[in-house]
C-alpha cells in the first residue's frame, strides 16, 4: 500500500470511528429509563414522576419510576446498576450523609455515583408550640439556653431534612434540644400540637398550612433567602442565627462510570425541562422550587454539605439507628 493510500485508510478509519461514536451517542436512549426513588407519594417520588414525564416527551422513550422504600435503599440499588444511563437515582440528603449515619455504608456517595443535576429544593420552617413565650428565633434561642435539655424537637428518619435542620440548629445556636425520632411527620405534628414537642422543622408547605390554622407558630424559614413557599417569613439567619441554612435538596444521579456524553445529555435535558414555566409551576404546587445546575455545581454542593453536616452529625454522635 502506498503512503498516500495508507494515510487515506487511516483517515477513513478515523472518520468511521467518529461516525460510530456519534451514532452511539445519538442512539441513547433506545429503551425505557428507570428512575429509582423513595416510597410512593414521597417528595422524591413526586419529583421523579415529573422528571419521568419530561424524559418521555423529550427522548421518545418511556421513563418509569421505581419506588424502593425510604432511606438508603434506592441509593444502594443504583450504585450497583450498570453504568449505561438506563438506571438513575432521584435522591436527597440521606444519600450523601449515609457515611456519617452508618458504620458500614453500602455505597460511597462520591465514588459510586455521578452527580447529574441538583433539581429542586424545599425549605423547612422553624415551628414551635404556640404556648412558648417566644415570637422570634432570637427569643427562642434565649429560652432554650436558659433550660438546657428541657425542650424536645421532632423529626423523621436520620438524615432527613427535618433531622438535619434540628441538629444544625443545636450546633449553631449552642443549645441542647433533645431529638425525638418519628417514622412519619404526621406523628410528630400530633405531638407538637399537643405540646409534647416544643419544636419542629417541617417542610415549608406543611408548616405554613398548620401555622395558618393556629396549631403552631412559624418563626422563620430555613433557606438562605426568603422563600415564596413560606410567604411573609424571615429567614432563620436574618432573625437570630447568622449563617444558618438548611432544607430538602433533591438531585439526580447515575452510577459511576456512566459515559460523560450520556451524563451531559441528561443534564441538559433535565435542566431545560424543569425550568420551563409550566413545569416550574407544577413543582411549586407540589412544594418544591426548581434549581437546575451543572454536574460540577451539584458535585461541589454535595462535598460542601458532607463537610458541613458530617461534623455536626459526628459531634452529636448520631447513627441511623437513633
Amino acid at each position: 500500500m502506498s503512503g498516500t493510500h495508507a494515510v487515506a485508510a487511516i483517515l477513513w478509519t478515523g472518520i468511521t470511528l467518529l461516525g460510530s461514536a456519534s451514532v452511539c451517542s445519538q442512539s441513547y436512549p433506545n429503551k425505557p429509563i428507570r428512575i429509582v426513588a423513595s416510597a410512593a407519594a414521597s417528595t422524591s417520588d413526586m419529583a421523579a414522576r415529573l422528571v419521568a414525564e419530561g424524559f418521555a416527551r423529550r427522548f421518545g422513550q418511556p421513563a418509569v419510576v421505581d419506588n424502593r422504600g425510604t432511606g438508603i435503599i434506592p441509593g444502594e440499588i443504583v450504585s450497583r446498576a450498570a453504568p449505561d444511563g438506563y438506571t438513575l437515582l432521584l435522591g436527597g440528603t440521606v444519600i450523601w450523609l449515609t457515611p456519617f449515619l452508618q458504620a458500614h455504608a453500602p455505597f460511597d456517595p462520591v465514588k459510586d455515583f455521578v452527580a447529574i443535576s441538583l433539581l429542586v429544593t424545599t425549605p423547612n420552617v422553624m415551628a414551635i408550640h404556640p404556648s412558648l413565650p417566644a415570637t422570634t428565633v432570637k427569643e427562642f434561642i434565649s429560652l432554650a439556653r436558659s433550660k438546657p435539655g428541657a425542650y424536645n424537637y421532632g423529626s423523621t428518619g436520620s438524615g432527613s431534612s427535618l433531622h438535619v435542620a434540628g441538629e444544625l440548629f443545636n450546633a449553631m445556636a449552642g443549645v441542647n434540644i433533645v431529638r425525638v425520632p418519628y417514622k412519619a411527620s404526621a406523628q410528630a405534628f400530633t405531638d407538637l400540637f399537643s405540646g409534647r414537642l416544643q419544636l419542629m422543622f417541617p417542610t415549608a408547605p406543611a408548616g405554613m398550612q398548620n401555622a395558618k390554622s393556629g396549631k403552631l407558630r412559624a418563626l422563620a424559614v430555613t433557606s438562605a433567602q426568603p422563600s415564596a413557599l413560606a410567604p411573609g417569613l424571615i429567614t432563620v439567619a436574618a432573625s437570630g442565627l447568622p449563617g444558618y441554612e438548611s432544607g430538602s435538596i433533591l438531585g439526580m444521579f447515575a452510577p459511576a462510570r456512566t459515559p460523560a456524553k450520556i451524563v451531559n445529555l441528561l443534564n441538559q435535558e433535565v435542566v431545560s425541562y424543569i425550568n420551563t414555566a409550566d413545569v416550574k409551576e407544577q413543582f411549586f404546587n407540589a412544594g418544591m422550587e426548581t434549581v437546575g445546575s451543572s454536574t460540577r455545581e451539584f458535585s461541589g454542593k454535595i462535598i460542601f454539605e458532607m463537610t458541613r453536616m458530617g461534623k455536626v452529625l459526628r459531634d452529636a454522635g448520631i447513627r441511623s439507628q437513633q
